[in-house]
């Protein structure tokens, strides 16, 4: 996804180069260790979050800094950018969760590992050698968002600030998957259970926190709860198109195959508004079958459509958003942030990636 108001202040190439520099530095501590060994864990996460990534989370920190009066400053950015290894630890558990094969166009990296199992003939089973690599890869980036936190350069007294609202992000964003999987495990198919799961596997994570770590870093607690206003409906949203993306989505441009939110089982708010209106007989028998073909993500899509799902979803994102960007014409920022902030909302929920 592009947009003009990722870029604004430079900032996405500035996340990127401070990214970049940290993980040099952590490539340089893992060939300490063992350089041949630990040269595929290095060159995985440098993948994986150098090589894309929509850079929204810092985008939402930074200008919720910015908005509550903050000044530009490198180790602020240094600071927001810690949220692509929270995020890049969330993709790569997911992707282990969910069987995906692909991230971004690429392969997953629990496959990945899979492959050079492959290639080098070592011992024993090669996927579940590459799904132990990858939770412990999604570990180390949660581990590496911590240091990379601290090692901003951002003074104590202000990150003591932050903290609470970092831990809570992420204690809320494991808990939103360990929700997902429990609610595909139950067959909940309630449109409220899939928007509780939205909240918390990637609305709070996503918008409304990294807001709030924004006002935090700033010295403006106060401005959270307006924040929260903005940023939590707006997160809900932006799920929601990732949830509308991921069945209808183009492959080419989404980096995933098409129909993998299907062939997974994911119980999102618009399977469930289909369910509402169809009944549960084609999804029992498609739903979440990993070989379900391109026969059969025709029909389910046909079912979305025909009973009005991708409408009432399309049109709760609209109603969400419109919701947000009230919240945001009443909270207390800079007139800067506020447009900018307009403009990543409308990124945020109109994008075809």
């Amino acid at each position: 996804m592009t947009h003009p108001f990722l870029d604004r202040a430079d900032l996405r190439e500035r996340v990127r180069g401070a990214l970049d520099a940290f993980l040099q530095r952590r490539r340089l501590r893992l060939a300490e260790i063992e350089p041949d060994a630990l040269a595929p864990v290095a060159e995985a996460v440098e993948a994986l979050v150098l090589g894309g990534g929509k850079r929204l989370r810092p985008a939402f920190a930074y200008w919720g800094y910015r908005g509550a009066g903050g000044a530009d400053r490198d180790e602020i950015v240094a600071a927001v950018a810690a949220l692509e290894l929270v995020q890049a630890s969330a993709l790569i558990h997911d992707d282990v969760m969910d069987g995906s094969e692909t991230r971004r166009g690429e392969p997953a990296v629990h496959r990945r590992f899979a492959a050079l199992h492959g290639a080098q003939g070592w011992r024993g089973d090669g996927d579940g050698f590459g799904t132990a690599a990858a939770i412990l890869l999604g570990d180390l980036c949660l581990v590496w968002s911590d240091e990379m936190l601290h090692a901003s350069g951002v003074d104590p007294e202000t990150l003591a600030r932050a903290r609470p609202v970092f831990d809570a992000m992420r204690t809320e964003v494991t808990i939103g998957q360990y929700l997902d999987v429990q609610t595909q495990a139950t067959g909940d198919t309630s449109t409220a259970r899939a928007s509780l799961v939205a909240r918390f596997k990637s609305a709070k994570y996503t918008i409304e926190q990294p807001l709030v770590l924004g006002a935090a870093l700033a010295g403006r607690e106060q401005l959270s709860k307006a924040y929260s206003a903005f940023g939590l409906p707006l997160g809900e949203a932006f799920q929601l198109r990732d949830d509308v993306l991921g069945v209808f989505g183009d492959p080419a441009v989404t980096g995933k195959p098409a129909g993998d939110d299907l062939r997974e089982g994911k119980r999102t708010y618009l399977i469930a508004a289909a369910i509402e209106q169809a009944g549960t007989a084609v999804f029992d028998d498609h739903l979440g079958d990993p070989r379900l073909d391109e026969q059969g993500v025709a029909l389910l899509r046909k079912t979305i459509v025909e009973s009005g799902a991708l409408r009432r979803t399309e049109d709760r994102i609209a109603q969400l958003t419109e919701e947000a960007l009230q919240a945001l014409g009443e909270a207390e920022i800079t007139d800067e942030a506020r447009e900018v902030l307009t403009g990543l909302a409308q990124a945020a929920t109109q994008r075809a990636v």
